[in-house]
Formats: C-alpha cells, structure tokens, sequence
C-alpha cells in the first residue's frame, strides 16, 4: 500500500488550535497525512511532499516595509520559522499552499506587500469576521484556481484585516472581494503555488473548497 503523502502544515503553537485540526481533517480526507510544525512543534525530518502555510497573527511590519510604529499583534519567531519553510519549499520546488496569513506570507517573501489595515477601505464587502461562508469572491475564469474550484464565483469566509497589495514576483492576482481588493493569489510561472485569503479549512464540508486540499495532495504526487 502506497504511503499517503506527507503535507507540513505551519501555525500556532498553542494545543487547542482549531485551525491546525481542521487542516488535518481535510487532508485527511483527500489522502494525505499532515505533520504540524510550529515554534513547538520540531519537523519529524522526514520529506514533505507539500507545505501549508497557515493563518494566525499579523505580519511584523518591518518585512513588508509596513509601519512599524503601529499597533500589530505579531509573532516574530514565527515569522521566521515560516519564512525559512517557504524559502526551503521555493527552492525544492514543493507545492505551497498559503492560507490567510499564510498566502500574505508567501507573498512578502517573494518581494510583495500588503495593506496593513483594510478596514478603512471597504465599502461593499460584507467583512465581520466568521467562519461561516458569508463574503463574495469573484476569480478570474482563465486562473489555476478557478480550474481547481470549479467556479468562478466562490462564498467564503472572513478573519482577516490585511490584504496583499503587490503581489510579489512570479505571483498574480486571481481573486478578488466586492471592494476589489485581493482574495487569492498563484504562480504566473507554473509553479505548484496558491494562496487564499480565507480559510478553506472551516470549510472543507464544501466541494470547491475541499478541492483546494486535493489539488495540493496531487500536486505532491
């Protein structure tokens, strides 16, 4: 019997983390198996076929040329943890996928930015945060990710305040909220790369989004 393909997934180190369970669960269910990795939580050292980078807290300001005089909740060892990983899965060509904070991740380390606070510019996104699908997303028909969705219009869900604003490079846009202001990223360059602003995880009793997860697992193999 083939050995399903191990996924790392980074975030919080706490024990009750409903994120990194949920994670689990979905790549449970298309296949893979998920080996967490957090500042407590030390890679088994065995290959990873895939890496999600998850969500959590803000970005410290000073990677992204932020301000760094403003008042951000952020986890600088995590930070640099997840940086190293990305870096590592750029360079060994591993499929990434990028949640939330994962996705804004990906993208400063390849030379992008973000808005550091998003809430003084919607106007027509429906944005209080909840897990529930409840934020309209529109995504570029021609994208990898419509292609792996299967639709092009998507209901997701909400539990972020910053955003990508330059997508780094070898990134494109491909999703965007009601205020056009980005919901998902991928590689313009063919590379196994996607990164969402929502959390697919909560969500993954959804087909299109429960494909997201299956799309990874693929990929790796």
């Amino acid at each position: 019997m083939a050995e399903r393909p191990r996924v790392g997934v980074t975030g919080n180190h706490r024990r009750w983390s409903p994120s990194w369970w949920s994670t689990r669960c979905a790549l449970r269910l298309v296949g893979a198996q998920a080996e967490r990795i957090s500042v407590a939580h030390a890679p088994s050292g065995r290959p990873l076929s895939a890496l999600i980078i998850g969500g959590g807290d803000d970005i410290a300001p000073e990677h992204y040329g932020g301000d760094i005089e403003a008042m951000v909740r952020s986890d600088p060892e995590r930070d640099t943890l997840e940086m190293r990983w990305i870096e590592q899965a750029l360079e060994e060509g591993i499929p990434l996928l990028g949640i939330c904070r994962g996705a804004q991740l990906i993208n400063v380390v390849l030379g992008g930015n973000l808005h550091q606070d998003i809430r003084p510019m919607r106007v027509h996104t429906y944005n209080r945060p909840g897990l529930l699908p409840t934020k309209q997303v529109r995504v570029d028909a021609e994208s990898r990710l419509a292609q792996v969705c299967a639709k092009a219009r998507l209901r997701v869900n909400s539990l972020h305040h910053q955003a990508i604003r330059k997508p780094g490079d070898g990134l494109q846009v491909v999703a965007w909220d009601l205020d056009n202001l980005v919901q998902a990223v991928e590689s313009s360059d063919g590379r196994p790369i996607l990164g969402v602003q929502w959390h697919p995880e909560y969500l993954f009793y959804l087909p299109s989004q429960l494909a997201l997860f299956r799309w990874l697992t693929r990929s790796a193999s």
